[in-house]
């Protein structure tokens, strides 16, 4: 009788027999602790993430930067370009008027989607989630974005389009 049964069953259930149902079982205490060390990386990760922007804070873009000659860049578009630092951030100069330049940075405040400038209504536009953003300002106009573009000075010399770090008036 022993030896039908060997031979109906394969030998490993024999090595290991453990049934499927207690395999596939997951209590709630292994459930909780699984909750419990989920968590608690979740909370080391973010802890890492303010400790990294604490102890290495963004530098401030030092000096004034070669953009474009200010003749290809026609009135009412826009001129794509990066700034390389600590690390590579994209931005947008807009020629609003003839003695008019904007440089505003690319990435939506909302969920970092790509801005990009709507001449015809003079606006910036996040086609994401239908933000709207002011041409002249960078200000929130419309939709879900909480806080203005950050801004560069654009500053013309000879031609030549430059931009550097934007400072607001303190009298302001």
């Amino acid at each position: 009788m022993a030896q039908e049964n060997s031979e109906k069953e394969p030998n490993w259930k024999s090595d290991f027999p453990i049934e499927t149902r207690r395999v596939t079982h997951v209590s709630r205490r292994e459930f909780a602790k699984f909750l419990g060390i989920l968590s608690g990386a979740f909370a080391l990760s973010n802890g890492f993430i303010v400790v990294r922007a604490m102890a290495f804070p963004e530098k401030p873009l030092e000096g004034e930067h070669f953009i474009v000659n200010a003749d290809e860049v026609a009135v009412g578009e826009m001129f794509q370009f990066e700034i390389e630092g600590s690390k590579t951030i994209p931005y947008i100069l807009i020629h609003l008027e003839e003695d008019q330049w904007r440089a505003f940075e690319q990435k939506c405040t909302h969920l970092t989607c790509a801005v990009r400038y709507d001449k015809d209504v003079n606006k910036i536009e996040c086609p994401c989630h239908n933000g709207w953003f002011s041409a002249d300002t960078g200000e929130v106009l419309q939709g879900p974005p909480p806080r203005a573009l950050p801004q560069l000075e654009v500053v013309v010399k000879e031609g030549k389009v430059y931009v550097r770090e934007y400072v607001k008036d303190q009298n302001v």
